[in-house]
């Protein structure tokens, strides 16, 4: 029997992300007055196909987290002119940055065709990058704030730990830069991270050099899950900052309420950001 309520919910979130992304020079017009500031300057990595969520994330962190003093977005390089200007003009503090400018130095030959021209692995390149001069925050542009996001300035206080990583509800990795399958416990998630002191990344990157074959689409998570527990980052409570795929086959978010800080809305989920757009008070 056809799951009428899974379809529905995606049928859905396809009509509102299409209804959001040509009411965008309107929405954008319509500012959102943050609660207070936020003390860390803010990195997203995005590109023009996920414009209405990028668009759509950086006002639901304006509602709930306040206004960092730099909400900077770094484009893959598919980003076209006006885009770049219509996400200018979401609030003072949004900056565009090009992924080029994000890339660390110091490391071997062999890893930067992956780290300058594969999508992931620029990705991976501005996470190595970070921080520069003092503790950031980076997040993906599939990510929603919702009321109780209202903590995350307390863990913007946080100096005990390198890092705090978004822990993931599944291992989601390339299983072959592991030695050992316990390699694969308490999996990261690279879409949240907040970042406190530059982490070393050696292990990851040897890991790299020692790959057989081609890089692939979660390379770059696999060597940010192994450099975080090498540097012995932290995690952030599950129950409040949220990667889950149980709800994915149901109508509802199981998930979106006043009492998370957020959830990263993952490709099998991503409809839900649109279903639940409402709730991160992200449109008005």
């Amino acid at each position: 029997m056809p799951n009428y309520g899974y379809h529905l919910a995606r049928a859905k979130g396809r009509a509102t992300r299409a209804f959001y992304r040509a009411l965008l020079p309107a929405i954008i017009r319509s500012k959102i007055e943050p609660p207070g500031s936020f003390p860390l300057e803010v990195f997203a990595y995005s590109g023009e196909v996920a414009l209405p969520e990028q668009v759509a994330s950086i006002r639901s962190f304006l509602r709930w987290v306040g206004r960092p003093p730099r909400f900077t977005v770094v484009s893959d390089g598919t980003y076209s002119d006006r885009s770049i200007e219509l996400l200018r003009r979401l609030d003072p503090a949004v900056t565009v940055s090009a992924a080029s400018e994000w890339v660390p130095p110091n490391l071997p030959d062999k890893i930067y065709p992956y780290l300058k021209t594969h999508p992931t692995g620029r990705q991976l390149a501005l996470i190595m990058s970070l921080p520069k001069n003092a503790p950031v925050l980076y997040l993906d542009s599939d990510i929603l704030f919702f009321a109780g996001a209202k903590d995350l300035l307390e863990h913007a206080e946080t100096r005990d730990l390198p890092a705090l990583y978004l822990p993931d509800c599944r291992f989601s990795g390339d299983e072959r830069l592991l030695h050992t399958p316990s390699e694969q416990t308490d999996p990261v998630n690279t879409g949240f991270l907040l970042l406190f002191r530059p982490l070393d990344w050696s292990l990851s990157v040897a890991r790299f050099l020692e790959l057989q074959g081609a890089p692939n689409f979660f390379t770059n998570q696999t060597m940010a899950h192994l450099a975080m527990h090498a540097n012995g980052a932290g995690e952030f409570d599950s129950r409040k900052y949220v990667l889950q795929l149980d709800d994915q086959f149901t109508y509802p978010d199981r998930y979106a309420n006043s009492r998370i800080a957020m959830r990263h809305y993952v490709n099998p989920v991503r409809h839900k950001f649109w279903t639940s757009l409402p709730a991160s008070g992200s449109i008005a």
